[in-house]
């Protein structure tokens, strides 16, 4: 059974940091502000939850593993939050998305 635990455990380590590493190459080859901050938001969430889990089926049932997941919750309910606020503060300091030129839209009838 531990076999299976570990071999659980060291794929989730693996996703999770290779979502992370995915996210700051996204972080680097986005265009503008607002889709940097969307790659980073939903694989910050997506590879530290991974990375979490791994720990946590490391840890086993212990106070570790609590403590963990507490990390865990507070990464699912604050990294959304702080993302939207981010978002709406660049809108109010006049941040403008980046959109695609107007030659390369197709015109509408």
């Amino acid at each position: 059974m531990t076999i299976w635990i570990d071999a659980l455990s060291w794929a989730c380590l693996v996703g999770g940091g290779f979502f992370c590493v995915v996210g700051a190459v996204g972080l680097m080859r986005m265009p503008d502000f607002y889709t940097r901050m969307h790659a980073a938001s939903v694989i910050e969430t997506l590879g530290a939850g991974l990375v979490l889990l791994g720990l946590m089926l490391q840890a086993g049932f212990t106070l570790v593993a609590v403590k963990l997941l507490m990390v865990g919750v507070l990464i699912f309910f604050a990294s959304p939050t702080a993302t939207h606020a981010l978002a709406r503060a660049a809108m109010a300091r006049g941040v403008q998305p980046l959109l695609s030129d107007a030659e390369n839209t197709p015109s509408k009838p």
